[in-house]
């Protein structure tokens, strides 16, 4: 890899430190190319990415950021796992960790805060974006449908009384 290629594996390293919602870093040792690409194709499905990169240029393109400290993290044999949404590139680097025991969660960084491998799994524990907002809308259809339903009842109910009536009159 000649000096051009490397400023700008710098550069898109650093847009990626940058602007995702959260970075998991983990050792990859021992993983063979088809688990690399499942980890890939699961990663994708969430809208986050997977990306090996040399430790040294990934320090050099922490440089200034706000998870600067994340740098500690990058030894050995690593692998950069990231996505927009908060939570989703820890959600599935957990799952992922847990059935394949040669993915090691080191830690990571979420904005300027700089995660453990235990606060990973605590990001990774907490609810993604779109969970977010099934749950919100939920909570605000909620009080319509149960004012429709309480509305519609009294005329349920005076129907069954009516019916209940006819049939008495009937018998």
């Amino acid at each position: 890899m000649d000096r051009a290629q490397k400023e700008k594996l710098v550069d898109e390293l650093g847009q990626i430190f940058q602007s995702s919602g959260v970075v998991v870093v983990a050792h990859y040792a021992g993983i063979t190319v088809a688990q690399m690409q499942d980890l890939r194709a699961q990663m994708r499905e969430v809208g986050g990415s997977v990306r090996v990169a040399k430790n040294k240029l990934a320090k050099i393109a922490l440089e200034g950021k706000p998870s600067e400290k994340m740098g500690e993290l990058l030894t050995g044999m690593t692998v950069i796992a990231y996505s927009e949404d908060p939570v989703a590139a820890a959600k599935v680097s957990e799952a992922y960790s847990k059935s394949n025991d040669k993915f090691v969660i080191l830690g990571g960084a979420m904005g300027d805060t700089i995660l453990d491998a235990t606060g990973v799994k605590a990001v990774a524990a907490m609810p993604s974006r779109d969970e977010l907002i099934a749950q919100i809308v939920s909570c605000i259809g909620a009080p319509a449908s149960n004012i429709a339903g309480a509305i519609g009842a009294p005329a349920s109910n005076i129907a069954g009384i009516l019916s209940s009536i006819e049939d008495r009159a009937a018998a």
